[in-house]
């Protein structure tokens, strides 16, 4: 069963994946927060648990860094594997300290991107890269009865970390897009093309425009109002 980037015998997930981008966020959320979780995958040191939240059955697999690595793991988990729904938990920049500072939360209702991805999907056509609506509305109930805010809108999936248009951050805040990140475009484009459901929430690590940013560490563990969303999240969805 396994594949080539993915160890783990047929069964081994639930049928929603929680997706970090960092592998050792994938294990810190399986043992904070999954009972009985079984490490079901480690390739190339990419960690994938399974264990259960309150009684329902879920996992946890890291994406790696980029819409390549994320959409290989975001394809063999549905196309392999059969899971039906994914999560990406992460981080992102903010691109206007006024709307978002550090720590706030982001859920991606769309993604846009400068990959060529999903342009290769759709014969070189745009193609809208947008969440799935009930996951979507589920996260955003949850949050509110959690008392936790958060802003639902577009993000920005880039290719480049360091990017080499200056200009677009202006641009993104003019089109009122509310951060930049490296995988939602790719992940949600996968869900379409192969009839899952997909939905991104992201924890703002870094303010661009003034150049705050949380540490290593920090990105690792302070992501907890997310993952408490992320979680109640799944628990709703059936």
């Amino acid at each position: 069963m396994a594949t080539p980037h993915i160890g783990a015998a047929a069964g081994d997930f639930a049928d929603i994946v929680l997706m970090p981008g960092d592998p050792l966020r994938a294990r810190l959320i399986a043992e904070t927060y999954l009972q009985d979780s079984v490490l079901v995958t480690s390739v190339r040191n990419v960690f994938g648990y399974t264990g259960s939240y309150r009684g329902k059955r879920l996992s946890v697999m890291a994406h790696g860094m980029g819409i390549p690595s994320a959409s290989i793991y975001a394809t063999e988990l549905i196309k392999d594997y059969g899971v039906g729904t994914l999560i990406r938990i992460g981080s992102c920049g903010s691109v206007d300290a006024s709307r978002l500072g550090l720590r706030d939360i982001v859920i991606a209702m769309g993604a846009c991107t400068d990959s060529k991805v999903n342009r290769l999907r759709l014969l070189d056509h745009d193609f809208a890269a947008i969440a799935d609506f009930e996951v979507l509305r589920s996260a955003v109930e949850v949050a509110a009865r959690l008392g936790k805010p958060v802003r639902v809108g577009n993000v920005f999936s880039t290719d480049l970390f360091y990017g080499v248009q200056p200009q677009l951050l202006d641009a993104l805040k003019g089109m009122n897009v509310n951060a930049v990140e490296m995988e939602v475009a790719g992940i949600y484009g996968v869900a379409a093309q192969y009839g899952a459901r997909a939905l991104a929430m992201l924890t703002v690590s870094d303010v661009i425009p003034t150049g705050e940013a949380m540490d290593a560490e920090a990105r690792q563990n302070s992501f907890r109002d997310m993952m408490e969303i992320a979680l109640e999240t799944a628990l709703q969805l059936d």
